[in-house]
């Protein structure tokens, strides 16, 4: 404790033990009124906290859905696509075998 400090309890002490027992209790009463704020303004700043941390990692799951959406997407249109090449590719080789044996 620094010498500042010390000097401060020590008023302070010097002072509440010359005030009257009311004044003692008033004093008491406005520190635990005090501490009784402190608390609730903690309390307050906690759900705060939690109410943006649920917020925010809700974003991050929608986000990350759209993507797994988008890759579904893609690759069913990627399939589809794949089986239509496949499709013309077996037609064009079929239709040049029918070509050449009706020559």
């Amino acid at each position: 404790m620094t010498k500042r400090a010390a000097a401060t309890a020590f008023a302070i002490a010097s002072l509440l033990t010359a005030c009257s027992p009311a004044a003692r209790n008033e004093t008491a009463e406005a520190g635990e009124a005090i501490a009784a704020d402190a608390n609730a303004t903690m309390r307050e700043a906690v759900s705060d906290i939690d109410a943006a941390s649920d917020k925010a990692f809700g974003a991050a799951e929608n986000a990350i859905d759209s993507v797994g959406n988008s890759i579904d997407a893609a690759t069913a249109q990627g399939k589809a696509k794949t089986s239509e090449a496949l499709r013309d590719a077996a037609d064009a080789i079929e239709g040049s075998g029918e070509r050449s044996g009706e020559k």
